[in-house]
């Protein structure tokens, strides 16, 4: 997947106080998809744009849009992704 198709896949990251405490206590990172994204679309397009692994996807679909939540193997490794996009 080039990077390209995976900005059009991963559209940001969504920050909340509730989602920024999922960092800490679930490894995990919450962001704003495309509504026809698969998981592993998302999956793959984390890998291209991040250069992290993700072990699990969980996606909900709300009035701001698709959601995905993603986690990583590691708090230290969710903690140094969302110090990386600007959540903290």
């Amino acid at each position: 997947m080039n990077v390209e198709t995976a900005t059009k896949i991963i559209l940001r990251p969504y920050v909340t106080e509730k989602t920024f405490a999922l960092v800490e206590n679930e490894q995990k990172i919450c962001f704003l998809v495309q509504k026809e994204a698969t998981k592993p679309q998302i999956i793959e397009a984390v890998k291209t744009l991040y250069n992290e692994d993700a072990t699990n996807i969980e996606t909900a679909r709300t009035v701001y849009g698709k959601k995905a939540f993603v986690k990583f193997s590691s708090s230290d490794k969710a903690r140094n992704l969302a110090n990386k996009i600007g959540m903290m």
